[in-house]
């Protein structure tokens, strides 16, 4: 029955899963997928769910991974879905939860539906929203898979076969305190900040790379000098050694401003994440071009600066695309899907399984 997917889907985005408390809803599929599929299923030790289903028509011994992650952005607690004219929306005042368990319904549908596919591993990772944790701390030999894909993007249409690299910078500036009468006896900390933000390019820097001052918090009461600011920043690019270029550029700013003005400027650099790119002539984007063709789309290729779990898993040895799975306007309150588009990438993934079985 074509109705399948909404069922399914309003079952799972009603279980709350907000990023760090998905234990309840990863122990419900891991039910589901048993009950439904006869898969077998197994917890990594950061609590990442594995799902594996044997081949059903197929030879084939080496399997094909599917990945989503099991958590959604706040406010992500008692989601109510509504379907409306063919769209399904959130009811109450939070995220629908389509990104990215629109995902998750749509593999376990196609995995009902097609007639054949060859042995399938299903990850579902927790914490992808707080920056990609789970699939970061994934023990990879627990997946025999050599190739997937990653249901997280939007268009049907998209194959992203690269992500960036982002580097978290915090900086912490140490000026001086004084009382607020006697401004020239103290070094303002917020004052050096805002020097410091002031001569940053922040946006997009050049065609793949962006610097994004996320977070500032400084001083303690109203009227003193304040000591100590801490700027949060984030610097993303396509290219590696840009990132790493601009989040060293990014560094001598704040340094040179704090020594200038007599404050220290402290500063901690952490990489996030290390950009990945597979070539639009393997074999998994081959496949799903194919697939996506014959639901009546054009395929396009891209290469984004937004993180993915396949980032994680490309470095993992895991040779993986990311694909589109209908869902709009993630992460507010007007996220939306279309059991249209929904069944449409229920005949993708039928046809990408159907190719695998071979």
């Amino acid at each position: 029955m074509k109705s399948d997917i909404a069922r399914y889907f309003f079952q799972m985005v009603k279980i709350d899963s907000e990023s760090g408390e998905e234990k309840k809803f990863l122990e419900y599929l891991g039910s589901l997928f048993e009950a439904e599929l006869g898969a077998e299923t197994q917890y990594d030790s950061y609590g990442n769910l594995i799902i594996r289903v044997k081949a059903n028509n197929s030879q084939r011994e080496e399997p094909i991974l599917f990945c989503c992650h099991g958590d959604t952005v706040k406010p992500g607690k008692g989601i109510e879905p509504i379907l409306k004219d063919g769209v399904i929306y959130s009811k109450s005042d939070t995220v629908l939860g389509a990104d990215d368990k629109a995902g998750i319904a749509e593999i376990l549908v196609a995995l009902k539906r097609a007639s054949q596919y060859p042995p399938v591993e299903i990850l579902i990772t927790r914490q992808e929203e707080l920056g990609l944790s789970g699939s970061s701390y994934l023990n990879r030999t627990l997946i025999k898979a050599k190739k997937g894909y990653v249901l997280d993007s939007e268009a049907l249409e998209e194959i992203i076969i690269g992500g960036p690299s982002r580097m978290e910078i915090m900086v912490k500036i140490i000026g001086k305190s004084a009382h607020a009468v006697e401004p020239e006896n103290g070094i303002s900390s917020i004052e050096i900040a805002a020097h410091g933000i002031s001569l940053l390019q922040t946006g997009w820097i050049d065609p793949v790379t962006t610097v994004n001052i996320g977070l500032i918090e400084g001083g303690q009461v109203l009227n003193a000098v304040p000591e100590t600011t801490v700027i949060q920043i984030e610097c993303r690019s396509q290219k590696h050694q840009k990132c790493l270029e601009q989040s060293r550029l990014i560094k001598k700013t704040f340094q040179i401003v704090a020594k200038t003005r007599g404050a220290k400027a402290e500063i901690q650099m952490k990489l996030g994440l290390k950009a990945s790119h597979i070539s639009e002539n393997t074999e998994i984007v081959r496949v799903a071009k194919k697939a996506i063709q014959t639901v009546g789309l054009k395929p396009k290729v891209k290469i984004i600066c937004g993180g993915t779990d396949a980032s994680n898993l490309n470095q993992k040895g895991i040779k993986t695309a990311v694909l589109g799975m209908g869902g709009q306007l993630p992460h507010s309150k007007d996220e939306h899907v279309t059991i249209k588009d929904m069944e449409k990438m229920i005949d993708i993934l039928i046809e990408i399984l159907k190719e695998y079985s071979k």
